[in-house]
């Protein structure tokens, strides 16, 4: 893609961050990435730069920075042409970093923060348009980048679950429809069938005493749109303008002990690289190797 700059808006969660310039469409002359603080967050972003540069800006693939939250806040990721009508389109991760979590001691309870769960039976079912129903494990796509269909409808199922974790979920439809905006719980199926109604948003929430050991991390495709990646408690998608049809989905969860990832990504793709538009992940894990059409 030629022309003006492009911009996104990521939220992220208290932590530290490395924002990494991943790939340019144009190598020769490679768009710059700025990255800011959106405005509610000036107070809680900290840039930590190289000490021979002054402002959160980088110039070509391969480079990065970090990003220190002291609480969940937002950045803005504006791709700039290195001339007028040159290319904005590039890859943009944006990755967390830890120092992992302390090993208790023998003798030392281990506290249910650190607890291992058996996420190896989270499935998610998909009604998808011209298909039917698909299901796919955790951190897989229904649609997604490399074929995206209309989603309709989705049923999350997971008999592993803790006693004591709540998951709720609820969908809405491109026109008004009774299940529209319903929240129901995990089992049941949020959406139509046959309708060629697609979803044009979601809603996800852990609930219950174990919920503050999980993340929702939630990747998604609305048409038109770039991959965008959402992790926390309460997770809420949708396009641009609240219209756009869900083409591709990827639900995960993440643990405090484990987070729950798919394979690590070497490499980036040649169609991913023609993508046309910017795109910002919030991690650079992928299980398979996506291109936007």
């Amino acid at each position: 893609m030629d022309g003006k700059k492009q911009q996104q808006t990521v939220a992220i969660n208290r932590g530290l961050f490395l924002v990494r310039y991943a790939a340019a469409e144009d190598e020769s002359r490679p768009p710059k990435i700025e990255v800011s603080p959106d405005t509610d967050s000036n107070n809680d972003l900290t840039f930590l730069l190289h000490p021979d540069h002054d402002s959160a800006v980088l110039w070509q693939p391969d480079s990065c920075l970090a990003v220190r939250a002291v609480a969940p806040g937002k950045i803005r990721v504006q791709v700039v042409p290195a001339q007028e009508g040159g290319s904005v389109a590039a890859t943009v991760r944006i990755e967390p970093l830890n120092q992992g979590t302390a090993v208790p001691s023998s003798g030392q309870t281990t506290n249910r923060s650190d607890a291992w769960y058996d996420v190896g039976n989270f499935r998610v079912l998909g009604h998808l348009n011209g298909i039917g129903d698909v299901s796919v494990n955790a951190n897989e796509w229904l649609g997604g980048p490399s074929e995206p269909l209309r989603i309709e409808g989705i049923s999350i199922d997971w008999p592993g679950k803790p006693a004591d974790l709540n998951i709720h979920y609820a969908v809405k439809t491109a026109k008004p429809q009774t299940v529209s905006g319903q929240k129901v719980d995990l089992g049941s199926f949020a959406g139509t069938r046959g309708k060629a109604m697609p979803l044009v948003g979601l809603v996800l929430e852990l609930s219950g005493p174990a919920a503050s050991n999980f993340q929702i991390s939630v990747e998604t495709i609305f048409l038109g749109s770039p991959v965008t990646r959402i992790t926390g408690r309460r997770v809420v998608a949708s396009g641009p303008t609240g219209r756009e049809p869900l083409v591709g989905l990827r639900i995960g969860l993440e643990t405090g002990a484990d987070a729950v990832q798919p394979k690590a990504k070497t490499s980036v793709t040649k169609s991913e690289r023609s993508a046309g538009r910017v795109r910002v992940f919030r991690s650079r894990q992928n299980q398979r190797e996506p291109a936007i059409v």
